[in-house]
């Protein structure tokens, strides 16, 4: 929205921008100490917090933020910390399978322009688990360690815009683990969409349970039932369409939040217990500039519009594909992916044995192509279905195929498989 207030040629513009909340500790005012956390093979620490800390929060009315009740103490052992060692960079994650997690996408990748964290240095801790606090096991992420960790990563963007239109429902990530930490502790995912949550008997049944740089001294922290914004028709046209690539899947809330939550689950209670209804992600703030011939020449207070969060619907049944895949660990294989995929016109990227961006739009391609469920993952059964496409525009039969069973029909997804694929460099 654009309003013309001065003959001099000076507008004064509504800006709109998503604020992100993973808390980058080295980057803080105060120096931080605090207890240590296992990293896997370095060490680092979980800053302490005090009330004096400048952390930037998102608090509607009074802050009704508390430690987590007795009540819901089993959900210490399902949400943790993910951490990245060398920028000290927090953000919370949960359980969505034995050896899965789900958080925002920008807590790995950051967001458009910005370098993204480096996978060999990020671990997941599950605080709750064990005696004392901050003593659960850590682990990294699956095949980071050998520079393959993006492979075991499936995010809706990498290169996530906080600027309209804002890529909020795209800011999801699930994450595969060296080690099942989660094992027979994952949260369930819910199919509820925002207008069902949004709808008058739904009122004030969402809440959030994360972890707050500026609150609880990195214990596991709720947001106790909060408000989820009804838009209207004509809301999501004139306003919210303008500034979100995608809103269908987008959950305003106001849930009070700080920094390290992004990530962090937002709840709803089903017939067995808490359901994850959505991932939170960030602010949605409206400021107003006073510009002159292209130059700001005020800025005036930001307004804080809602907290946002991506639907549990936009990713679940990516959760089921991701969890279910026997991904390809050779690079000789990933490498008959990245031919067959050029030679069918899917691909335009090297061929060097790496998953990367290019290689997960080459493989959406192909399964577009098949109408098959874009997943872009790189598994065993996409080698397979690749390498029998390739032998029948030879004549010939497959051969050099990763061994699992091969996928049948037209849609679907993979199945698991207990197939071992050797890492052939």
């Amino acid at each position: 929205m654009v309003h013309l207030v001065f003959r001099d040629v000076r507008w004064l513009c509504t800006v709109r921008v998503l604020t992100c909340f993973c808390v980058s500790i080295a980057t803080a005012v105060l120096l931080w100490t605090g207890p240590a956390l296992a990293m896997g093979p370095t060490q680092a620490h979980v800053p302490e917090t005090t009330a004096t800390a400048a952390q930037p929060i998102a608090v509607f009315g009074a802050d009704d933020r508390t430690i987590l009740p007795r009540r819901l103490a089993h959900l210490e052992g399902k949400i943790g910390l993910l951490f990245e060692a060398r920028s000290r960079s927090v953000c919370t994650a949960f359980c969505v399978d034995d050896a899965t997690i789900a958080t925002a996408a920008h807590c790995l990748f950051r967001t458009r322009g910005e370098r993204a964290l480096p996978l060999a240095n990020m671990s997941f801790r599950l605080a709750g688990k064990g005696s004392g606090r901050n003593s659960g096991p850590a682990t990294g992420i699956a095949g980071a360690s050998r520079g393959a960790g993006l492979q075991h990563v499936l995010a809706g963007s990498t290169s996530l815009s906080v600027h309209p239109p804002i890529d909020a429902t795209k800011d999801w990530a699930l994450v595969r683990l060296a080690k099942p930490v989660c094992k027979g502790l994952a949260l369930r995912l819910s199919h509820r969409s925002p207008a069902d949550l949004a709808a008058p008997e739904a009122d004030r049944q969402v809440y959030q349970v994360g972890y707050h740089g500026d609150f609880g001294n990195w214990r596991l922290t709720l947001s106790p039932p909060c408000g989820i914004r009804r838009t209207t028709p004509m809301d999501r046209e004139k306003s919210i369409a303008k500034d979100f690539s995608d809103a269908s899947a987008l959950i305003l809330h106001t849930c009070d939040t700080g920094g390290a939550s992004s990530g962090s689950p937002l709840l709803i209670d089903g017939p067995t217990g808490p359901e994850v209804v959505g991932i939170n992600v960030g602010t949605y703030l409206q400021s107003r500039i006073l510009s002159q011939a292209g130059a700001v020449v005020r800025r005036f207070k930001a307004e804080t519009v809602a907290n946002t969060a991506v639907s549990a619907s936009a990713f679940i049944e990516h959760r089921d594909a991701f969890t279910a895949a026997h991904l390809l660990t050779s690079r000789k294989h990933i490498r008959d992916v990245q031919d067959a995929l050029k030679t069918a016109g899917h691909y335009e990227g090297p061929t060097d044995g790496r998953y990367g961006p290019q290689l997960r739009i080459g493989i959406e391609a192909f399964e577009r192509s098949e109408r098959r469920p874009q997943t872009g993952i790189a598994s065993v059964t996409l080698h397979q279905r690749l390498m029998a496409v390739m032998a029948e525009r030879r004549g010939s039969p497959p051969s050099g195929s990763a061994t699992a069973p091969v996928e049948t029909g037209s849609v679907g997804v993979a199945a698991p498989s207990s197939a071992t694929v050797p890492d052939k460099r």
